[in-house]
């Protein structure tokens, strides 16, 4: 089985009010036990407080309702060092080049992104895939 990462706007997703279809991607994406990485969970976080205005509170109990289902990524100096060749060789974003990185150094083939590239190849390992398309 191939390793997978999942980016923060896709587990936004979980919160959908509708039973729409990006809900329902989104809880199949966790399902196959996706690798997260910090900069992802800091994310999620904070979206989930400032922008869904859920409590602080509402917010872990969610994100402890999923995180047991993912792979936390590797961390460490390593992801910046990588995130900034990244930037340089693709135009990431930053935040984005620190996921891609994180993804990259857990050796994950496909990072799910609504927010990225669809289709892009990075570092002919990983491959950047919208999962609404």
């Amino acid at each position: 089985m191939i390793k997978v990462a999942i980016d923060t706007n896709v587990l936004i997703y979980l919160h959908d009010t509708e039973l729409s279809y990006k809900r329902e991607k989104a809880n199949e994406l966790i399902s196959i036990n996706p690798v997260i990485c910090a900069q992802v969970i800091s994310e999620y976080l904070n979206v989930c407080h400032k922008r869904l205005k859920i409590t602080k509170q509402d917010s872990l109990n969610s994100l402890m309702a999923w995180l047991p289902y993912c792979e936390l990524s590797v961390f460490g100096s390593v992801i910046y060092t990588k995130s900034m060749g990244l930037i340089q060789k693709y135009q990431f974003q930053m935040f984005d080049a620190i996921i891609v990185s994180s993804a990259l150094l857990s050796d994950c083939e496909i990072l799910y992104s609504e927010d990225m590239q669809h289709n892009l190849i990075v570092e002919k390992q990983l491959k950047i895939v919208n999962p609404f398309i």
